[in-house]
């Protein structure tokens, strides 16, 4: 359910950022921005230019953390667009970040989305095999409801 009160903040904040010239904090609002957008509202169309511009800035200055999560983002909406191969390269770049900076369940979670992409392209035994690996990494860092996404996704994958 939406807050009323979030997109003003972030719309705020982004203004705020802009006008301090702090490029690394107005990739993070555009972030917030366009996944209020993606997330809440359900509206990739107004959510792209945000993350597309979130990624960019943040690649810019080196925030490797907003930049996976913008690419993860952008990954969900090329998933949803049915544009596979942008979807993987997406969430694949945002998997090394993540991987590089620590974010283990991050990178476990974005494995799922690996996985059902896999499947859509009819490599299923990557799909098992990349579920497999984000599963043992969940449960090593013991990420709870990440786990409960894996099995989701195997019981969809394995039993379609």
């Amino acid at each position: 359910m939406e807050d009323p009160t979030e997109l003003p903040l972030f719309e705020r904040a982004l203004e705020l950022y802009r006008a301090a010239g702090d490029n690394r904090g107005e990739a993070e609002a555009l972030f917030w921005i366009g996944c209020l957008h993606q997330y809440i509202r359900r509206d990739n169309e107004t959510a792209l230019p945000y993350l597309e511009q979130s990624n960019r800035l943040a690649a810019e200055t080196g925030d490797k953390a907003t930049q996976s999560e913008a690419l993860r983002h952008l990954g969900i909406a090329s998933h949803s667009a049915g544009r596979l191969d942008a979807a993987r390269d997406q969430l694949e770049e945002s998997s090394r970040l993540r991987r590089e900076t620590g974010n283990y369940p991050g990178l476990a979670s974005n494995m799922v989305g690996l996985a059902y992409i896999a499947a859509a392209q009819n490599r299923r035994p990557d799909a098992i095999a990349t579920l497999d690996e984000a599963q043992a990494i969940a449960q090593a860092h013991e990420a709870h409801a990440i786990l409960h996404h894996i099995n989701q996704a195997r019981t969809a994958i394995v039993r379609p």
